[in-house]
């Protein structure tokens, strides 16, 4: 099956640490969602399976009015045949959440809140513009389970400007005592225009040494795992039955089709990739034609890609998969080079499948990089 990714571009303030493409300009957001709705029309034929996951993330889609948000599931349910969706998940930030405003998601079809907290420390949360508080993040995981949502996932993010090892046990601790069954950590890290990047450039924040991230990614997979957390992918974590089925068909190389500005799909040969503008998606939408660019990569890359995507999950790249679809050569040259990481314990091999151990995953990058085809 496939999933269906709609990509909200609107945010109150924008965190020092994003890159992804948003917005505060909401005097935009209904023609936005009119527009979305004609898009769905003129692409629903695109991938021809069923859809088992939706996925609305941002920016921030709880930004969205109700009426606004009823409005867009309903028009999508009119469009799509999601009588086979399992999950879906709405992205929300916590000053956003109240119990009427989940209660009314979830009459809508929503099953799943990944909410982005990064820190229960207020300093730390004030440091990267964040706009909520700690007690705020606390206060939005107990709303959504009163409502009767009980798959929640939670952000978290480590390396945080002046976060100590001692901070980050907390901000862990915490997460754990709020019973979510699923979060998402990830390393600080600082791209390139965005403000922290300024900000480190002009001496402004100190990026955390490389140390203290892998003792605090250490601490993290440590404490989690004795809670019962699978770490299944390099930077997801989840109860047994709570792994992310929508991000998991990215990871697996399963078809998917994104709406929105912004918004990427891949229909298994093809990658289209819509503007990084409102202004630029509506018009290509009033003008009664799609907004994406196509680009068609070569076997090589989609190969690099699906190396890539595989070995960050702890289901791992199974060399036969890759022999049926791009052949046998492929998989033994991909095999060949494995061996040496093979010998130092940083990837291992179960019948025909690689995967990382765990003192590999700290160095994946670097080992994916040297398992790309030349």
């Amino acid at each position: 099956m496939a999933g269906i990714y709609i990509h909200i571009p609107y945010c109150k303030s924008k965190c020092t640490y994003c890159d992804f493409y948003s917005t505060p300009q909401v005097e935009t957001m209904e023609q936005y969602v009119h527009s979305l709705l004609y898009e769905a029309k003129l692409r629903q034929e695109e991938i021809p399976h069923q859809f088992n996951t939706l996925y609305l993330g941002g920016g921030t889609p709880s930004v969205m009015p109700l009426e606004l948000m009823s409005q867009l599931i309903n028009g999508l349910k009119s469009t799509f045949d999601l009588s086979h969706v399992e999950e879906f998940t709405i992205e929300v930030n916590p000053d956003d959440v109240t119990q009427e405003y989940i209660a009314a998601l979830m009459q809508l079809g929503v099953n799943r809140v990944s909410m982005g907290v990064q820190s229960f420390n207020d300093g730390e949360l004030r440091a990267i513009n964040r706009r909520h508080t700690a007690q705020q993040a606390i206060d939005a995981v107990s709303a959504i389970n009163d409502v009767g949502i009980s798959n929640i996932s939670i952000d978290l993010i480590y390396g945080l400007p002046g976060q100590s090892l001692e901070s980050w046990r907390h901000n862990v601790e915490q997460a754990i005592d709020l019973d979510v069954q699923h979060i998402s950590a990830y390393c600080l890290s600082y791209e390139h225009g965005t403000r922290l990047w300024v900000m480190r450039e002009k001496g402004k924040v100190q990026e955390a040494s490389d140390e203290l991230c892998i003792a605090m990614h250490n601490q993290l997979t440590w404490m989690l795992k004795q809670t019962g957390f699978e770490h299944y992918e390099i930077s997801n974590f989840a109860l047994p039955g709570y792994r992310s089925l929508h991000n998991s068909n990215y990871w697996n190389y399963t078809p998917y089709l994104g709406l929105g500005a912004a918004a990427h799909s891949f229909d298994g040969t093809t990658r289209r990739y819509n503007p990084s503008s409102i202004k630029k998606y509506i018009n290509a939408l009033n003008n009664n034609r799609t907004a994406y660019t196509e680009e068609h990569p070569y076997w090589f890359e989609r190969l690099d890609e699906e190396v890539m995507l595989r070995l960050r999950t702890s289901d791992g790249l199974d060399l036969d998969i890759i022999a049926n679809r791009y052949g046998d050569q492929a998989a033994n040259a991909l095999f060949c080079k494995a061996q040496q990481f093979i010998n130092q314990g940083l990837l291992k091999m179960n019948n025909s499948t690689l995967a990382l151990t765990p003192q590999g995953v700290m160095m994946s990058d670097n080992i994916i990089r040297e398992l790309m085809w030349d």
